[in-house]
């Protein structure tokens, strides 16, 4: 065949070649060999052509650069006989890059921060210590920017001196109003209101979302930073917010006793659970009480009500109603809550290290959260598609047949009989997510059950959510850290203003969530590298020590397991095993050996037998 000439995305492999995707045809993607990998970074636009061979396959040849959106390099100063070169993060490159004199002088081994000056590349910042290293190292690896432009710093002053006026605005201020989030949130961006029951029996759910669009002008400087951003980033320790921290954590945050400018999402909920009216409007609030998950899941579960909750006492039962009632409507037609165990680094106050490596586990206050959000981001992606308007929409594909067989086949391992047909309805997703709750397997099995089920997406097409089980989705609660929700604040608040022109399945706003997509799988990417490496930290203090395990991987290099107690994971290569050598059947989760077998879900001992920090792995053997 041919060879087609086409433009796509460089991604780099750490074994040194690399593949050119499509963009296009994101599906379709090339190989490159590493000669013609070297002058090229991952994330690079590059024109190329596309030769398939006989069994169907792709490779990429004489590749040029189009466009290099990452500017900044992170990596290791080495000496080569025509001077000195960075040694960049081999997941960025594949090969060492010339560094050019400049104002920073740095030394052969120093790790360092280096930049684009046009076509030279000069060292920007020597970093010192191995927690800053690790830190800049995930933010270059994923073109994290963590310096805001001075243009959009400028912006932020034009923003704090918008007031939060009333105006024609619905006044909510003595409405009782809680924010409800973790003790160290900063960047509040949503608020609960639920006023008592009609005589029919429907009280009615307000939950108040900043309005950020009133305050930051589309296609500004600031609005450009955060639309390249796409997303905040939470790495451990630390947040790269997607606007700058006096408007993420104060001016635009819903700080108790308040006024803050807002977008309403009224909804009307019967005793049933059933949303029988939706109301958008834009409000002014004022948070009566900042409460925290962990008071606020003491009162749900035992009654005990916080000094915090005084001025909001007479509103709290009302909590637990709404929460019951979402939550019948959600059991009706089934798919699964997002509130599930996570691992919690825990640092030293100290000395800044990874103290401890807990499992979080979701509480009812979660739950509530979590289901009061999810129905307004459901309620609104109905009120955009009845108007006929665009919006970014949230949408999660049902499995595949062959993705079902395989969930069933990883359960039976754990000694779960699901009882699947080829497909896999909402209801019978939930019948399942029942059987494994409460499990001493449910967080490995959970993990497996989840990777199965695949990512959502963001796109102007609207269709469903099946892990939601919602026939239309998008996120509108969050618009201070994720630019699809304020996409849609802003969408919204065009329709409220008179704006009649828009159109579905607008071109302009799929590529930008094409856009956003690929930040947010990177912010997610970064997220887990940064996870991984500070667990690897602690679990270098736990050498030789003993846990109880589930496999939850099957990789042709060994068995992924998953510690019960901290869910922390590494690997066992299949030399550490007994009995090999061993077959690995990765699709159906399976190792065979002479008169042995490995499978997923399979409960073990093992010993943490050695740890690399830097690449954030951690290897056990069986003990």
């Amino acid at each position: 065949m041919a060879a087609i000439e086409i433009e796509g995305l460089v991604s780099v492999h750490l074994r040194g070649f690399g593949f050119v995707t499509e963009l296009a045809d994101p599906g379709r993607s090339a190989f490159v060999a590493p000669p013609e990998l070297n002058r090229f970074l991952a994330g690079d636009r590059v024109r190329c052509f596309f030769q398939e061979s006989d069994d169907g396959r792709f490779t990429a040849a004489g590749l040029t650069l189009v466009g290099r959106s990452r500017r900044v390099l992170y990596g290791v100063v080495v000496s080569h006989r025509q001077g000195l070169f960075l040694k960049v993060d081999r997941e960025v490159s594949n090969t060492d890059w010339a560094l050019d004199p400049g104002p920073v002088e740095a030394k052969v081994g120093d790790a360092v921060l280096a930049a684009f000056h046009g076509d030279s590349l000069v060292v920007d910042e020597v970093l010192q210590g191995a927690d800053a290293q690790a830190v800049a190292r995930v933010l270059a690896r994923y073109a994290i920017a963590s310096q805001f432009a001075q243009a959009a710093v400028d912006d932020v002053a034009r923003a704090l001196a918008t007031p939060h006026a009333l105006g024609a605005r619905r006044d909510l201020r003595a409405i009782p109003t809680v924010t409800i989030d973790a003790a160290s949130t900063r960047d509040i961006d949503d608020a609960i209101s639920v006023i008592a029951a009609d005589k029919e029996g429907a009280l009615r759910l307000l939950v108040s979302i900043a309005d950020v669009s009133a305050f930051v002008p589309e296609g500004s400087a600031l609005d450009d930073e955060a639309r390249a951003r796409a997303t905040s980033v939470y790495l451990a320790g630390r947040v790269i917010p997607m606007f700058p921290e006096a408007l993420s954590s104060s001016w635009l945050s819903l700080l108790p006793d308040a006024e803050r400018a807002c977008l309403t999402c009224e909804l009307r909920i019967d005793p049933e659970g059933q949303v029988t009216s939706i109301d958008v409007y834009e409000s002014l609030i004022r948070s009566w009480a900042r409460l925290t998950y962990v008071e606020t899941a003491a009162y749900l579960d035992r009654g005990e009500v916080s000094a915090a909750m005084e001025p909001v006492r007479a509103v709290l039962p009302w909590f637990r109603t709404v929460s019951a009632r979402l939550k019948l409507a959600r059991a009706r037609r089934g798919g699964v809550e997002v509130s599930r165990d996570e691992t919690r680094v825990v640092f030293d106050p100290s000395t800044g290290t990874a103290s401890a490596i807990e499992a979080d586990k979701p509480t009812s206050a979660h739950v509530l959260i979590e289901r009061c959000m999810v129905v307004a981001n459901e309620a609104i992606a109905q009120w955009l598609v009845a108007r006929g308007v665009p919006g970014v929409f949230r949408v999660h594909d049902a499995p595949s047949p062959e993705r079902v067989a395989e969930l069933g086949e990883f359960a039976r391992n754990f000694g779960i009989e699901p009882g699947f047909s080829a497909r896999l309805s909402p209801l019978a997703l939930a019948a399942f997510d029942q059987q494994i709750t409460g499990l001493p397997s449910e967080p490995a099995l959970r993990s497996v059950f989840l990777r199965t089920l695949g990512p959502a997406r963001y796109t102007v097409n609207p269709s469903q959510h099946y892990g939601l089980a919602a026939p239309l989705y998008l996120h509108f609660t969050s618009p201070i850290r994720r630019y699809a929700d304020l996409v849609v604040h802003r969408i919204v608040r065009r329709y409220l203003h008179g704006e009649r022109a828009m159109t579905p399945g607008d071109a302009s706003i799929e590529a930008l969530c094409v856009h956003i997509n690929e930040r947010a799988r990177a912010a997610a990417r970064a997220e887990t590298d940064r996870r991984r490496s500070l667990t690897a930290a602690y679990m270098a203090t736990r050498t030789g020590e003993v846990f109880e395990a589930r496999v939850t991987r099957v990789r042709s290099f060994g068995l992924w397991v998953q510690l019960d107690t901290t869910l922390v994971e590494g690997s066992i290569a299949w030399e550490g095993l007994a009995g090999g050598p061993w077959e690995a059947d990765e699709a159906h989760g399976v190792a065979r050996a002479e008169g042995a077998v490995w499978a997923i879900g399979d409960a073990l001992r093992v010993r943490v037998a050695s740890v690399d920090v830097g690449a954030g792995r951690v290897e056990f053997a069986v003990a």
